[in-house]
C-alpha cells in the first residue's frame, strides 16, 4: 500500500511540473500583451532568426530616460540601455535575440520608482523568406525609373493631406506635387511588364513634411512612414507582391546622407553629433537660412585623393547639400546603427530585389562600407546601387565591391552608377565623326571597363531623375535616340530607363530643369488628352519608339548572350561601330551607322566572330539577313541582330 501511495505522489508530481512548463511555455509564446505604444520606438518591429542577432532600439517618449526597461520574453534580453545626453526624452535600448527566439508579442515595461509603469508591446516577426532567398536586380533585368508624384494619379483622394505642411497641388507647376502615387504605379504595372522592364526603382516614397518641393521625396522627414499623399505601408507592400507576381523587382531609393528639416528628431536632438555641424543649426534654430549653413564643398575626389587635405575631405563628408536637408552624422554610433537597422527593415517588410543609394560620396565612406556589409552579409544574393555623379570612371570604380584601390578601401556595394558611359554615348551620338570625336567616344568608353572590378554589374542610363532627358540631349532625333538606347542595352550592364523615355518625353523647353525633367506622365491624370498606356494621341514617332523599346528590351529578357555573354567590339569605321555579344550558340550584333547617304561596309573586317553565311534575324522588324561579304546601309540608324530564333 506504502508503494502505491509513492507512486501516485510521483505521478501528481510529473503531471503538475508538465502543466507547470506548458503553462511556462504559453507564457513566453502566447503572453497577453497590453497592445499600447510610446511615442516611438524604432524599429517599430523585429524579426527572428536574423544572422545578426543584435538590435538596438531607439525609444522616443517624454522623459523616457528617467525610466528603466525590463522585458520578460524568452530568448529576449536587454545588453545595455544608453541615455541622451542632450534630450530627456530618449533611451536607446540593446537588446540580445537569441537565435532559438520565437516570434511573438511581448510589453516592454519602462519602471520608474513611485510612478505608474509605462508599456510598449514590441513584436518579432516571422521571417517570409530565408535571406538566401533574397535575389537582388542583375544583368539579367531591366529597371524602369519611376517619379511617383509624376507617374500615375490613382487616388484622388490622398492627393493633399491636411496634417502636412505642403498644401500645394498644381500641374503647371513643376515643384508643386502633382497627385501621383502608390497606386498609379500599381495599376501600371502590366505596362512596365509588356515593354520588356523587369524591376521598378520609385524615387523615395517616405514621408516628406516639407513646407515647399516635397514631391520628390529626397528630405525625409520619417524613415518609418510612407508619405500619406503617395499612399499607405499597404499600398507599398501590394506594390512589391504585384511585382513578384509579375516576377518583377522592387528597388527601394533610400537617402544615407540626409534627411528633411522638419524631420521630428530635428527639433529634439538626443545628441551634440546627431547631425554634422549641429552647432551652427542650433545656434541659429529661430532664424535659420542658407547663410547660417556650412554647404559640402561637393570635392568628391577627396575618398579617393592620396593627397587631400583632411579640411577639404571634411568639406565634401560634413557639409549640408542645402539649408533644408541636415547633414546626417553616420559617426555617431546610434546614427549608424539607426540607418542600417532601416534599411534592413524595409527589405524585410517589402521583400525588396534592390536598394538604390542617393549621393553615395558624400556620408562618411567607412560608415558606407560598414553598412553595405551589413546589408550584404545578411543577404548575400541582394544588390545595392551607389550613385556616384562622376563621370570620371576611376572615381566610379573606385566604389564597387572588389576595386583593386591604391588605399586598400572596400566598399561592399556590389554596383555603381555608369555616369562616365551616360556622356560617353550622349556626346558620341551627338558628335560628327572625326578621329577623336563621334562613335570613338563610345568604343574608348567601353574600352574603359578594364578597370571596373566587375563591368556586368554596372548599372547604365541615359537619364534619370536629375540628367536632363534623353530626346531632348539628342535634340530631339528620333534615329539618334534609337541608336544611343539599343547601344546602352547591348552592353555588359544593367540598363536603367526613366519613365516616358520610351516615349520620347523631353525638357527641351529647359533643358535640365528638374520640375520639367520629371513632368507628367501622359495618361496618368484623368483627363488627358494623350494616354501613353493605351497609345491614344501619341504621335506616330512616339508610338514607333514604344514599339522599338518593346522590342528590343523583350529580346534582352532571354538573351544570355546579353546578360553575360562575352563583348567584342571592333573601332569604329567609315562612321559605323560594331559591338557583338556571344555566348554559346547565340549571337546578338549591334551596328550604328551615321551615314545620312547609302554607304557599304566590307563584313571581311569581322571575320573573327565566325558569322560568314550565317542567317540572323533582326531583332526589331524580325527581318531575316544572310551574313555575307558586305552590308548595305540605305540611311543612318542602329540595326540589331541575332543568330537566336
Amino acid at each position: 500500500m506504502k508503494r502505491i501511495r509513492n507512486i501516485f505522489f510521483i505521478i501528481i508530481i510529473i503531471v503538475f511540473n508538465t502543466c507547470t512548463h506548458q503553462e511556462n511555455s504559453k507564457s513566453v509564446s502566447d503572453v497577453s500583451v497590453s497592445n499600447v505604444s510610446l511615442n516611438k520606438v524604432e524599429p517599430t518591429n523585429w524579426w527572428v532568426n536574423m544572422k545578426n542577432t543584435n538590435l538596438q532600439l531607439l525609444v522616443h517618449h517624454p522623459n523616457i530616460s528617467d525610466y528603466q526597461p525590463t522585458i520578460n520574453y524568452t530568448g529576449v534580453s536587454i545588453k545595455k540601455t544608453t541615455k541622451s545626453i542632450l534630450s530627456n526624452n530618449y533611451l536607446f535600448i540593446d537588446l540580445e535575440i537569441a537565435s532559438e527566439t520565437t516570434a511573438g508579442k511581448f510589453d516592454i515595461l519602462f519602471k520608474k520608482e513611485n510612478t505608474e509603469d509605462l508599456v510598449h508591446t514590441y513584436e518579432l516577426k516571422t521571417r517570409n523568406k530565408s535571406a538566401e532567398e533574397y535575389q537582388g536586380f542583375n544583368s539579367t533585368d531591366a529597371i524602369y525609373l519611376i517619379t511617383p508624384d509624376r507617374f500615375t494619379n490613382a487616388d484622388e483622394s490622398n492627393d493633399i493631406n491636411k496634417n502636412l505642411k505642403d498644401q500645394s497641388l498644381d500641374r503647371t507647376d513643376g515643384y508643386k506635387r502633382h497627385g501621383g502615387d502608390l497606386q498609379g504605379i500599381i495599376n501600371g504595372i502590366d505596362y512596365i511588364s509588356d515593354l520588356g522592364f523587369t524591376a521598378v526603382w520609385p524615387t523615395p516614397v517616405l514621408t516628406n513634411d516639407m513646407p515647399k518641393g516635397s514631391y520628390h521625396g529626397y528630405a525625409i522627414t520619417d524613415y518609418y512612414q510612407v508619405d500619406p499623399r503617395f499612399g499607405t505601408l499597404d499600398d507599398y507592400k501590394n506594390l512589391a507582391d504585384k511585382l513578384k507576381s509579375k516576377g518583377m523587382k522592387l528597388i527601394m531609393d533610400q537617402v544615407a546622407n540626409h534627411c528633411g528639416l522638419e524631420h521630428w528628431w530635428m527639433k529634439d536632438l538626443p545628441f551634440d553629433d546627431w547631425v554634422n555641424h549641429q552647432k551652427d543649426y542650433e545656434d541659429n534654430i529661430e532664424n535659420w537660412n542658407w547663410k547660417a549653413a556650412t554647404f559640402s564643398n561637393h570635392k568628391r575626389t577627396t575618398n579617393q585623393d592620396l593627397y587631400a587635405s583632411e579640411s577639404d575631405r571634411k568639406g565634401n563628408n560634413e557639409g549640408w547639400f542645402v539649408e533644408s536637408m541636415p547633414d546626417l552624422n553616420q559617426r555617431n554610433p546610434f546614427m549608424a546603427n539607426y540607418i542600417i537597422q532601416n534599411s534592413i527593415w524595409w527589405i524585410e517588410t517589402l521583400g525588396l530585389g534592390g536598394i538604390r543609394q542617393d549621393t553615395y560620396p558624400y556620408p562618411d565612406k567607412q560608415f558606407m562600407s560598414n553598412w553595405a556589409d551589413a546589408i550584404m552579409s545578411e543577404y548575400p544574393n541582394f544588390s545595392i546601387v551607389g550613385e556616384e555623379w562622376s563621370y570620371n570612371p576611376l572615381l566610379v570604380g573606385y566604389w564597387q565591391t572588389g576595386a583593386n584601390n591604391k588605399d586598400g578601401y572596400e566598399s561592399h556595394l556590389k554596383s555603381t552608377m555608369d555616369f562616365p558611359m551616360q556622356k560617353a554615348i550622349i556626346d558620341g551620338v551627338n558628335e560628327e565623326e572625326s578621329w577623336d570625336k563621334g562613335l570613338v567616344k563610345l568604343y574608348e568608353g567601353l574600352a574603359n571597363d578594364f578597370h571596373y572590378a566587375s563591368p556586368n554589374d554596372i548599372m547604365a542610363f541615359l537619364d534619370n531623375h536629375d540628367e536632363g532627358r534623353m530626346f531632348t540631349a539628342l535634340n530631339e532625333d528620333v534615329t539618334k535616340a534609337k541608336m544611343a538606347l539599343s547601344y546602352m542595352l547591348m552592353m555588359p550592364r544593367i540598363p536603367q530607363i526613366y519613365y516616358g523615355t520610351e516615349i520620347l518625353m523631353d525638357d527641351t523647353a529647359n533643358h535640365g530643369d528638374h520640375g520639367l525633367i520629371r513632368n507628367d506622365f501622359p495618361g496618368g491624370w484623368k483627363g488627358d488628352k494623350i494616354n501613353a498606356f493605351t497609345g491614344e494621341g501619341l504621335s506616330s514617332d512616339k508610338k514607333e519608339m514604344q514599339s522599338f523599346v518593346k522590342s528590343v528590351l523583350n529580346y534582352r529578357k532571354d538573351s544570355k548572350a546579353i546578360h553575360e555573354g562575352k563583348a567584342i567590339h571592333f573601332a569604329p569605321f567609315m562612321g559605323t561601330y560594331f559591338l557583338f555579344r556571344i555566348k554559346d550558340d547565340e549571337t546578338v550584333v549591334h551596328i550604328i551607322n551615321k551615314n545620312e547617304n547609302p554607304i557599304s561596309i566590307d563584313l571581311k573586317r569581322y571575320a573573327e566572330i565566325g558569322l560568314k553565311g550565317k542567317t540572323l534575324k533582326n531583332i526589331v522588324t524580325g527581318d531575316d539577313f544572310i551574313w555575307g561579304d558586305v552590308i548595305d546601309f540605305k540611311e543612318k540608324g542602329s540595326l540589331l541582330f541575332t543568330t537566336k530564333f
